[in-house]
């Protein structure tokens, strides 16, 4: 089985900055995508950024410029530093981490609340 778990989340004012982390544990194929989503109330969970074992990286045009995506392979982690912070960017963030090795697995953390005060 695969653990995710978020830190990192709080209240901000408009902005400042924030660094979320993920640390995941398990069974983990060395090959896989990480990343971030958020949700709010009512609302569709929308992809932040994601970045692949390899490095690869994308932003939602939302955070380009202020938000910054990282792993550390070796300690199977995952960090996002968010700059420039808005009200609009509060939400509940989650991690999310997965691969395909015959067949699809997805993993989900718990979620981090980010509010941004106005």
């Amino acid at each position: 089985q695969v653990h995710l778990v978020e830190s990192g989340g709080g209240l901000v004012q408009a902005g400042g900055s924030l660094r979320l982390s993920c640390a995941a544990s398990g069974s983990i194929f060395s090959i896989n995508a990480m990343g971030w989503y958020r949700q709010g109330p009512g609302k569709q969970r929308e992809m932040v950024a994601t970045i692949t074992s390899d490095g690869d990286t994308s932003y939602a045009d939302s955070v380009k410029g202020r938000y910054t995506i990282s792993r550390d392979n070796a300690k199977n982690a995952m960090y996002l530093q968010m700059n420039s912070l808005k009200p609009e960017d509060t939400d509940v963030y989650y991690c999310y981490l997965g691969w395909t090795y015959y067949r699809d697995y997805s993993y989900w953390g718990q979620g981090t609340q980010v509010t941004v005060s106005s």
